[in-house]
């Protein structure tokens, strides 16, 4: 399928079938973190990426082939900001008729200070934004988003959100060593939770391949403090054990495209993942795939993760450049 992936394990959403409705790194964001590597360009166009109807027929086919009990939410989510998808609303209201799995929407938030952006995510049983700076110079070199996704439209459209949605907020904040761990940055982006008041805080961990080489996870003494300020609402969120639901894929060529376009992942993930299929035949489609240049092999780590190839990472995955310098807050967006 197109545009449908999964059911996918998640820590927080149990067993989740994955809706990406938007082309691979069109975002508005592009941030330093992302296991999809650079956008290239960003772009902050809203727009019917894909046919609706196409993708909401992926959701009922899917739907269709999993018995209750196999999913657990329905998330709309993948390989770009999904709040730049036009139909995004609609889609979600038109599978609230298709079944009664809750239904989860995973985006930057960039977008919430558009009245349209905040009715279509309305109807959501949980949205996940991000945040993962407390201030415009540090928002700036974290998540390097378009010139109209400021810093102040974030904060602002993440409080008005919280002020009209009855759902579930869970704010995403990526901890990025010598970026945002510092007491002084976390305690800027503490200010703003007190004025979002989200349900829960998570907090996650660049572990897989970054867009740039010189990011790194904080250290323990990074994450303690990120926990001890923002106090009972926030959770570590670690990747989550498992596989991918591949059962419906005939060919070890499209499970595997059809995996890493989304989260690149270690070999012995992929294997475990496609296990239907011998590890021999696994490796030599790897390998076919890399010789047509349709896959990558990214070290992160000291860890080896294919991802697809149309996924933009630095030339050398193994150097190490100079990350910015956080800078002095105070200074206005």
């Amino acid at each position: 399928m197109n545009y449908v992936f999964g059911p996918v394990p998640s820590r927080r959403l149990g067993q989740s079938l994955g809706v990406d409705t938007i082309p691979l790194k069109t975002c508005n964001w592009n941030c330093v973190y992302c296991q999809l590597g650079r956008t290239m360009p960003v772009t902050h166009a809203r727009r019917e990426y894909f046919p609706r109807e196409e993708i909401l027929a992926e959701i009922k086919y899917a739907l269709a082939l999993h018995p209750p009990g196999q999913i657990d939410w329905v998330t709309f989510v993948g390989s770009g900001e999904p709040t730049l998808h036009a139909g995004l609303g609609w889609l979600i209201q038109q599978t609230q008729e298709l079944t009664t799995q809750p239904i989860a929407v995973i985006t930057n938030g960039s977008l919430l200070y558009l009245p349209s952006v905040r009715r279509a995510l309305a109807a959501a049983d949980a949205v996940m934004p991000s945040l993962d700076a407390g201030t415009p110079e540090l928002y700036r070199q974290i998540n390097r988003p378009h010139p109209e996704a400021t810093f102040q439209r974030l904060v602002d459209g993440l409080t008005a959100f919280r002020q009209m949605y009855q759902g579930q907020l869970w704010l995403e904040v990526m901890l990025v060593q010598g970026m945002n761990d510092s007491e002084q940055a976390l305690l800027g982006i503490k200010k703003i939770l007190e004025q979002v008041a989200p349900d829960k805080v998570h907090l996650n961990l660049p572990t897989r391949p970054p867009a740039e080489t010189w990011v790194e996870p904080p250290d323990d003494e990074g994450l303690m403090r990120a926990l001890a300020i923002f106090g009972e609402v926030a959770l570590v969120v670690h990747p989550a054990e498992g596989s991918f639901d591949l059962s419906k894929c005939d060919e070890v060529e499209t499970a595997v495209i059809e995996i890493i376009t989304r989260h690149p992942m270690r070999q012995e993930e992929l294997e475990r993942t496609l296990a239907a299929w011998a590890p021999e035949h696994v490796q030599a489609v790897l390998d076919s795939l890399a010789a047509n240049n349709r896959v990558q092999l990214i070290e992160r780590l000291g860890i080896k993760f294919w991802s697809t190839t149309p996924a933009h990472y630095p030339a050398d995955s193994r150097s190490r450049k100079t990350k910015p310098k956080p800078q002095k807050a105070g200074l206005s967006d």
